[in-house]
């Protein structure tokens, strides 16, 4: 549309004037086809727009919808990793309280031995030696008296 809508038409002759209501019966019509082919490019424009954004909307579902199979992939590996781990974890813990256990009872079995030893050796000291287990007995328990005491 390379004319002006809103121009009055040259007349073709001098005499010729065009009338008022002509012209504003030549304004209508142009008014007319103004409104038509504005409403049509609008109307072009609107669909151009709904199209565009259902195209967008489209993509934001595809790449959410990705994101989240992304998420929930890179989630389950972590919980694997973290089983894994814990699994490592708690059979070294399970060793290393095994091998506590039994050097505390091989400590707790060998301390049995001393004593026993020492009981052993006490008593045969105090059947060969009485008199000396006696008075030795009675220091011990005098010395303790008199810290006992202060």
């Amino acid at each position: 549309m390379n004319e002006n809508p809103f121009s009055t038409p040259q007349p073709a002759t001098a005499g010729d004037t065009p009338s008022v209501s002509s012209a504003a019966a030549d304004l209508r019509n142009a008014a007319g086809e103004f409104k038509e082919t504005a409403g049509a490019q609008a109307t072009k424009i609107k669909e151009k727009a709904v199209e565009t954004a259902n195209a967008l909307k489209a993509s934001a579902t595809e790449k959410a919808e990705h994101y989240k199979t992304v998420a929930s992939e890179k989630a389950e590996h972590y919980k694997a990793v973290a089983t894994e781990k814990a699994e490592h974890y708690k059979t070294v813990a399970t060793e290393k309280s095994q091998q506590a256990k039994e050097n505390a009872q091989k400590q707790w079995d060998d301390t049995r031995v001393k004593a026993k030893e020492i009981h052993v050796t006490a008593e045969d000291y105090i059947r060969q030696n009485p008199t000396k287990a006696v008075l030795g007995a009675l220091g011990v328990g005098f010395l303790i008296g008199l810290i006992a005491r202060n």
